[in-house]
């Protein structure tokens, strides 16, 4: 099993950035997929950004030029780097970690608030 634990949350001005990072541990292998995920009240979980094990990337159009999605793979790290927040980014944050041996896992999640 793959668990997970997020960083980097908390309450910033509407234009403010934040940086998240997520570390995971246990069973790991590649290829895998690391990325982050948000939840807002009476919404589905949505994907924000996703990033292989060799580099490529995807983002939500709502973020595209705002967030940038990285890792570190010798310490089994992913952050997103966002900018330019808008009150619509206000959420929880998930990161998620796949790979085919154990599937699906998911952090606990940490509260990004975009507020004046």
């Amino acid at each position: 099993q793959v668990q997970l634990v997020e960083s980097g949350g908390g309450l910033v001005q509407p234009g403010g950035s934040l940086r998240l990072s997520c570390v995971a541990s246990g069973s790991i292998f590649s290829p895998n997929v690391m990325g982050w995920y948000r939840q807002s009240p009476g919404k589905e979980r949505e994907m924000v950004a996703t990033i292989y094990s060799g580099g490529s990337s995807n983002y939500a159009d709502s973020v595209k030029g705002r967030f940038t999605i990285s890792r570190e793979n010798g310490k089994n790290t992913v952050y997103l780097q966002m900018s330019s927040l808008k009150s619509e980014d206000t959420a929880v944050y998930y990161c998620n970690f796949w790979q085919d041996r154990t599937g699906n896992s998911w952090g606990r999640g940490t509260q990004v608030t975009v507020s004046s």
